[in-house]
């Protein structure tokens, strides 16, 4: 079946935090996009959830952002290493700091 979406995705690992409230759990991303990301855990969010998120980029830059969950695929907590997708869809839906810092990374990634 073929992609819908016309987003470019740049597998890319960053340390980040998040929470409902506050950005308190540690995870990874897995693939980056110039509108939302995709966050490698077991703590899942439901879909429709708003999360706060504290992402760090390479040089130590923090960007803050709101997003939404789009969608989620649980697996066991002892097989996120074996499986491709594990985590959560999340759809950026507002910049709370260091817009211009990752819009600067992803035009990177893109070779602009």
């Amino acid at each position: 079946m073929a992609e819908k979406r016309d987003i470019t995705r740049h597998r890319k690992r960053l340390s980040l935090r998040f929470g409902t409230d506050t950005p308190t759990r540690l995870a990874f991303t897995e693939d980056v996009s110039a509108h939302g990301l995709f966050i490698k855990t077991t703590n899942l969010c439901p879909p429709g959830t708003r999360i706060q998120v504290e992402l760090t980029l390479p040089g130590e830059d923090s960007v803050f952002l709101e997003g939404m969950v789009r969608w989620t695929k649980k697996v066991p907590p002892q097989m996120i290493h074996l499986v491709k997708k594990s985590g959560m869809g999340v759809m950026i839906t507002k910049f709370i700091a260091g817009e211009k810092a990752y819009r600067h990374f992803i035009d990177e990634l893109h070779g602009k």
